[in-house]
């Protein structure tokens, strides 16, 4: 399973155990992700770290003094550090 985290400005606006939809956005030499409808953002990944899948189910919301973040579990392996 593949994990990742996106920043989330205003809180309830996904649950833990939501299945959630993300769209892939690109930068000239990374790429990015949303969870629609634009609920929360990713950082930025370099081409070889790419999510494969476009739907994953969120495992956890952390709250911190810089806003929300939601961790989402995806179907796929974990990408090779390079």
């Amino acid at each position: 399973m593949r994990s990742m985290d996106f920043k989330m400005e205003r809180e309830n606006l996904v649950q833990v155990g939501d299945v959630v939809k993300v769209t892939e956005g690109v930068l000239p030499s990374e790429y990015y992700y949303t969870i629609e409808p634009a609920v929360a953002m990713s950082a930025n990944y370099p081409y070889y770290a790419r999510l494969k899948s476009k739907e994953g189910v969120v495992k956890a919301i952390n709250k911190t003094p810089r806003g929300f973040f939601v961790n989402c579990e995806f179907d796929e392996d974990e990408p090779e550090k390079r």
